[in-house]
């Protein structure tokens, strides 16, 4: 069982959490979200590739015309 912690004194131990924090800085941040749009799209591109060539292949394992 937990125990019960006071609002304030909780308020008080998250603040002091979050000033430990080390905050990436406003390039670090672009930079990776750059990064992630880049593989997002590589990975988008993966799949829809691979999507078409299964049905493509399928399809003609199946004999079934379009």
């Amino acid at each position: 069982m937990a125990s019960k912690t006071n609002p304030v004194t909780f308020l008080r131990q998250v603040r002091a959490e979050t000033a430990k924090v080390t905050w990436p800085s406003r390039r670090e941040t672009m930079i990776s979200t750059a990064m992630v749009l880049v593989m997002v799209i590589f990975a988008a591109l993966f799949f829809f590739a691979a999507d078409q060539l299964m049905g493509w292949l399928l399809s003609l394992v199946l004999n079934i015309s379009r």
